[in-house]
């Protein structure tokens, strides 16, 4: 199997700063999202994590803070518009392989130490093992991303030939997998993973190839409230939950694993970040504004990666050793303490970015390696990291941590002359 180089498309000339912001935006309500969504309490060697949005009428406010479809959305534009640029889809998919699962190692090293040094510090079981588990759950995103990438080169070649039928048709087949998922077979729903997103991720291209960007304000919005009108729809009249996250107690996920609804969701947002573009482009178009945007853009999967761990440890030091216990949501004492908790978790997050942010703004340049061989580092990459994001890392995590270590060996390839990034 070799990958073809790509053809000349109708891309963006310079640099797209809609996109970057949109990506920044998404990153930072992942992480506000995350750290304010705990309701912690520690009782008799028992950390206990209730959710905030569990609160009446919270659920409305997941609708815009789970962003998950607009970071595939801004990935499969960012996707199409370098592979087009690229000298060959095989070095395309090696740099971006690269840079996925570098940034992911120092994680791993970090979390197969921790676990065992607490207990041996005499830290009680279960916080240790919840910590376990919540520092790699996330890593769901990069294993699915991961084959995202891999078949990036064939969907931009679907893309070519058959425009919307293509995201049409994934859409069809997440629906088609939630019918049997609600049929009684849950386990069929895990199949959306790929479906789902590959759709949203595919109307990226749209924007990549200009289609979208040609799209007026008012079409924007006609877009966004049919993309948000469906998804009222299928949430009064279907089997979907009203909360874009996972909550405990719930019938069930729209996350996890993902359904169809996430689809029109994700046609709401875009509607409405496209109806917003002019004001966004011009805002992020300010040189305090580029600058950071450039900063958090070359550490996203860094931010990523290591928010959760910052919000442990906070919670280790707050929670566990100062007693402190979260207010009730949606009081006053609640919102006075946010901006507190938010600023401490950051200021850990940045000494931790510190650390190991260089593991991805510094990828070290590599020279081409073969298409088979990166399909193997892509396939073992998403199994290893799927894998502890389902198991965590509490408990034997060693062979899907070698899976991930292979995957990134396979990528390398040692470069007599520098490759540009």
């Amino acid at each position: 199997m070799t990958l073809s180089a790509p053809r000349t498309a109708t891309v963006v000339p310079t640099r797209d700063r809609f996109l970057d912001v949109v990506r920044a935006l998404a990153i930072v309500a992942v992480v506000v999202q995350h750290w304010t969504m705990p309701v912690l309490g520690y009782t008799d060697g028992l950390l206990t994590a209730g959710n905030a949005f569990t609160t009446p009428g919270w659920w409305i406010v997941t609708w815009l803070s789970q962003v998950m479809p607009l970071v595939f959305f801004t990935g499969g534009a960012a996707n199409h518009l370098s592979l087009t640029r690229a000298t060959t889809a095989r070095s395309w998919l090696s740099r971006r392989l690269s840079r996925l699962l570098l940034p992911v190692l120092p994680l791993l090293a970090v979390w197969t130490a921790v676990p065992p040094v607490l207990r041996l510090l005499g830290a009680p079981e279960q916080p240790v093992a919840l910590a376990s588990s919540i520092a790699a759950q996330l890593l769901w995103f990069l294993g699915v991303y991961l084959i995202t990438v891999l078949a990036t080169p064939l969907l931009v070649a679907a893309h070519r030939r058959w425009r919307w039928a293509v995201p049409a048709v994934l859409a069809a087949l997440a629906a088609v997998v939630d019918a049997a998922r609600f049929d009684g077979m849950p386990y069929v729903g895990y199949a959306n993973a790929v479906f789902v997103w590959f759709a949203v991720h595919q109307l990226g291209f749209f924007y990549s190839d200009g289609t979208l960007r040609r799209l007026s304000r008012r079409a924007a919005l006609s877009v966004s409230a049919a993309g948000f009108g469906v998804t009222a729809l299928l949430v009064a009249f279907g089997p979907y939950v009203a909360s874009m996250i996972g909550m405990p107690g719930a019938p069930m996920s729209n996350m996890s694993p993902p359904a169809v609804v996430l689809v029109s969701l994700a046609v709401g947002q875009i509607g409405l970040t496209l109806a917003a573009r002019e004001f966004l482009t011009t805002w992020a178009e300010r040189p305090a504004i580029a600058s950071t945007l450039g900063w958090l853009g070359s550490r996203f999967m860094s931010v990523y990666l290591w928010h959760m761990p910052a919000l442990i440890v906070l919670t280790g030091v707050t929670v566990l050793w100062f007693d402190y216990a979260t207010p009730l949501p949606g009081t006053i004492t609640w919102f006075a303490t946010a901006p507190g908790w938010l600023l401490s978790a950051g200021a850990i997050l940045a000494v931790l970015l510190r650390v190991f942010g260089r593991f991805e703004t510094h990828v070290p340049h590599s020279g081409p390696t073969s298409t088979p061989r990166l399909c193997v580092a892509a396939l073992l990459g998403a199994t290893g990291t799927l894998a502890l994001a389902a198991t965590g890392f509490s408990s034997a995590p060693w062979p899907w941590i070698a899976l991930v270590v292979c995957a990134y060996a396979l990528t390398r390839v040692r470069s007599r002359t520098p490759v540009p990034a």
